[in-house]
């Protein structure tokens, strides 16, 4: 199974597969055309009051790591998790964020889930 995590930002590389924006919002700036965003499975990015807590500085990445990874276990996330792990499995995918350092974003944390054995 392959699964990337890049910048949307990036121009896109015959390599990303399917590309999959896993932000709740838009990037900033960029055109619909340019970012050639394949899925955006909105129920799987992080929900408003984790990004809430994150920003407010009220914890560590590593804590926001481990409430995330809880968040794609709940039953309304299911079917979206279900889709990308199925497009995985057919081929390379992309998980495309706007954050500065997607190694250690959401999209990171969402890569390992997807690559983890399913329930």
């Amino acid at each position: 199974m392959s699964v990337r995590v890049r910048r949307v930002y990036e121009p896109p590389d015959p390599d990303d597969g399917v590309r999959v924006l896993v932000d709740r919002l838009w990037p900033r700036g960029l055109s619909k055309e340019a970012a050639r965003v394949d899925e955006w499975p909105k129920g799987l990015t992080p929900s408003a009051e984790l990004r809430r807590w994150y920003h407010a500085g009220e914890g560590s990445p590593e804590e926001f790591g481990d409430r995330y990874e809880a968040e794609p276990a709940a039953p309304e996330a299911a079917e979206p998790l279900d889709g990308l792990r199925e497009l995985a499995r057919r081929g390379p995918i992309t998980l495309l964020t706007a954050s500065k350092s997607p190694g250690r974003s959401h999209a990171s944390v969402l890569a390992r889930v997807l690559k983890s054995p399913s329930r």
